[in-house]
């Protein structure tokens, strides 16, 4: 064999082996720019279960319907609240000493602004707000309403006492039920022994001066 042709067959056997080595390197490197690569991270579905964890948080967040007994704490509190802003009016009204229409401007608006807030979750909770006070605090209205001046005030504040106590029972019976009314509860209890504190300092004021009671 020739030199030339020793030559020729060399090269085109060189040539063989560097296409070969070629595409076995193509054929082995990782496909990192196909879409399809298991390389590439994958966006998160909404059936994951991170979705299901916030899905279920929020049904979480929803109040449940209310049991008998929150159902009655619930009516109390609103027709309670009813009363109050009718009562708080009726002291601006009807009353003679300052500090008895300053606590009658205080129950309305303390008391209206709860009602609002108890109506709020009385609808949450599947019950049907009370549109009125009840038969007991209509009666307690109409016998202050007979009464003016100096009489008012003491016949008032002593029946704000006896109210407040026993709504601060009732309140704090709740707050320590733990439900879903116990944070509602638990925050109106200090408002609620604001106001005791102001209708016993006028009662023990209308004690001292010997003003008369509610007539019959």
């Amino acid at each position: 064999m020739s030199r030339k042709t020793m030559l020729a067959v060399g090269l085109t056997a060189a040539m063989v082996l560097g296409v070969t080595a070629a595409q076995a390197q193509t054929s082995t490197a990782p496909n990192t720019m196909s879409p399809n690569s298991t390389s590439q991270p994958s966006k998160m579905s909404p059936s994951s279960s991170g979705g299901a964890m916030n899905g279920g948080a929020m049904a979480g967040a929803k109040t449940a319907k209310a049991t008998r007994a929150q159902k009655k704490f619930l009516d109390e509190a609103i027709e309670g609240d009813r009363s109050e802003v009718e009562m708080g009016k009726l002291a601006q009204k009807n009353g003679a000493a300052d500090d008895v229409k300053q606590f009658g401007q205080t129950l309305e608006q303390d008391h209206s602004q709860h009602l609002q807030q108890v109506v709020q979750m009385a609808e949450q909770m599947g019950v049907t707000p009370p549109k009125q006070p009840n038969a007991k605090q209509k009666t307690l209205y109409e016998r202050l309403s007979r009464e003016h001046g100096a009489r008012f005030d003491t016949a008032f504040a002593r029946a704000m006492v006896s109210d407040h106590k026993q709504d601060i029972a009732k309140y704090d019976r709740e707050a320590k039920a733990k439900g879903p009314l116990a944070s509602l509860a638990e925050q109106t209890i200090p408002t609620l022994r604001k106001h005791l504190q102001m209708a016993e300092a006028i009662a023990n004021k209308g004690a001292a001066t010997g003003s008369g009671g509610m007539s019959k």
